[in-house]
């Protein structure tokens, strides 16, 4: 896998397939970028589970902080990183000790741990590095380009609409 350049294929198909996150780092502090990713994913109807040892058994967005990923109540699809680089292998350890495994490690934006990413990929476990899902979602969503941000895709096409306020699905590949 190059993970200096994914596919926008790839990265829909693990948006798609994914319906429940570990975000591990995630903060209850308003200002911080777990809070609004978490604050996303949770609006575009994913069931994410906060991971943060110092905030376990307290609340966020309604959602239940857990001490870490095998406190969670179900197993999850996708485990989101917002640790240090070194610390995401600490994680990816644990998530490889998991029954059944994720199906997913995304490391968040500045977050880069190849020999964590290699074991993780012997397992059979799909790896994004250095991405946010809510930056991809909304990217490959076209809800992006409300903030003025080049979403890299042009497109004739009227957007497709899912439930929500301004909430856009993503888009069938290709059409």
């Amino acid at each position: 896998m190059d993970h200096d350049n994914y596919t926008d294929s790839y990265i829909r198909s693990i948006l798609e397939d994914v319906k429940t996150i570990a975000m591990v780092g995630a903060s209850p502090n308003t200002t911080r970028p777990s809070y609004f990713v978490l604050k996303y994913m949770l609006e575009k109807g994913y069931m994410v589970y906060p991971i943060n040892p110092g905030q376990a058994g307290k609340e966020i967005l309604d959602t239940e902080f857990y001490g870490s990923l095998t406190d969670l109540p179900e197993p999850v699809d996708m485990i989101d990183i917002f640790r240090n680089p070194e610390a995401a292998g600490e994680v990816v350890d644990e998530a490889l000790k998991l029954d059944p495994l994720p199906k997913v490690i995304w490391m968040q934006l500045q977050v880069r741990n190849d020999e964590a990413a290699a074991r993780a990929e012997a397992a059979g476990i799909r790896v994004v590095m250095n991405r946010c899902p809510k930056i991809e979602y909304g990217r490959l969503s076209g809800e992006i380009n409300w903030a003025g941000v080049n979403s890299r895709t042009i497109s004739a096409k009227r957007p497709k609409l899912a439930e929500g306020f301004q909430h856009r699905a993503l888009p069938d590949e290709g059409k």
